[in-house]
């Protein structure tokens, strides 16, 4: 397994690309509303992309994915396809945003609640929300992926919830999926040892109920078993000398 250490130049045009990718995710709020389709969404993010920000929509294309951004309503766990189906109030989606800009990827997801949420559909998404923030807050050299998958996972299933396994975060960089495989389950002490310079995404897939999911027949759109709800937050972090750098807020967040 060869991970990748980024220059500091090729680390300038990280963070260039990871808040282009979270000014995507700004713009896109007003408009995750009840009665839009997510293909309408889709659309206003892939002209925001190519038309206001410059820059190119990763997923477009990607292995044969039709659209620009995924989008993953209710027991979706990830890669939804966009489509004419119309969102309604108590939904919850997960937007998953990637940008091409300056060779350099920007990778980032979040949920969002479509009118009020329910009490499950709030709860599972501040659940997998704190369960990316204890995965990053684990990050520093010297800790391996081992400590932040068992951290993920440890905290899922005190809340009585479950971590999704046939799906991890990845290294990213010049390419969209690089090396390492970042697991969101795990033993301590175990796996990749992080070293200053390596970029990956933490992107914790957590389910209401069970953990098993199946892939629909369109080879992308992944869903729970059980029809649980699911939820899905991620981040592109880079590995600093002392600790980690976000590399995707939204403008004026904070993790």
């Amino acid at each position: 397994m060869t991970v990748s250490i980024k220059t500091p130049e090729q680390l300038d045009k990280m963070r260039a690309a990871g808040a282009t990718a979270g000014k995507v995710l700004a713009m896109i709020d007003a408009h995750v509303q009840p009665g839009v389709t997510t293909l309408e969404l889709d659309r206003l993010c892939h002209d925001y992309i190519v038309n206001e920000l410059g820059c190119i929509p990763a997923p477009l294309n990607y292995r044969g994915f039709p659209n620009s951004i995924c989008t993953s309503v209710n027991h979706v766990v990830c890669h939804g396809i966009p489509a004419n189906k119309m969102l309604k109030k108590g939904d919850i989606i997960n937007l998953d945003i990637t940008v091409i800009k300056d060779g350099m990827h920007g990778d980032t997801s979040r949920m969002f609640y479509v009118g009020e949420p329910t009490i499950q559909g709030r709860r599972i998404c501040e659940i997998t929300y704190e369960c990316m923030r204890l995965g990053i807050d684990m990050v520093r050299p010297g800790v391996r992926l081992g400590d932040i998958g068992h951290a993920i996972q440890e905290y899922a299933q005190s809340q009585g919830c479950s971590v999704v396994r046939e799906y991890c975060g990845h290294g990213i960089g010049v390419q969209f999926h690089e090396e390492p495989q970042v697991l969101h389950y795990g033993h301590p002490d175990t796996g990749l040892e992080l070293l200053e310079g390596m970029c990956f995404t933490i992107e914790p897939m957590i389910n209401l109920g069970k953990r098993h999911v199946r892939l629909l027949p369109d080879q992308w759109t992944v869903v729970t078993k059980d029809h649980s709800l699911s939820a899905q937050w991620e981040h592109s972090i880079a590995v600093t000398r002392d600790g980690y750098e976000v590399l995707t807020l939204m403008p004026g967040d904070r993790l």
